[in-house]
């Protein structure tokens, strides 16, 4: 299996999960504990070891080898694309709950009850 990887390098936990082999991050631990993992042939047991394009990783008990391959410029430009939208939403998001907060607390001040810690008359 080919790994496009679009940064200089990626951890070995995020590599499994980006790849659906491991469902988050915490499994890493167990999943390295049952499986043996052969980094450019070498076994290895960092979930943080740092893998860089040409790298290949092995899983031994399923008989899958992970190789980290150069995009190219057509999927760095999409990936880029992708990475500006994302962070075009995540700013709406982000703008959206900050006004939702702001509603809230005008709210809570009318009926001096604050549901925010940071107001004067928050109420636990």
């Amino acid at each position: 299996m080919d790994y496009k990887l679009f940064d200089d390098y990626i951890t070995l936990q995020a590599l499994l999960k980006e790849t659906g082999i491991i469902q988050s991050g915490g499994a890493i631990k167990e999943f390295l504990v049952q499986n043996t993992v052969l980094f450019n042939g070498q076994e290895e047991n960092r979930r943080g070891k740092k893998l860089r394009l040409g790298d290949q990783v092995k899983l031994v008990n399923s008989d899958l080898t992970i190789r980290l391959v150069k995009p190219t410029p057509d999927e760095k430009k999409v990936h880029q694309e992708a990475l500006a939208e994302k962070a075009r939403v995540a700013e709406i998001v982000k703008k959206m709950n900050k006004t939702t907060k702001n509603k809230l607390l005008k709210r809570s001040h009318r009926k001096n009850q604050c549901v925010f810690q940071e107001c004067p008359n928050y109420v636990d």
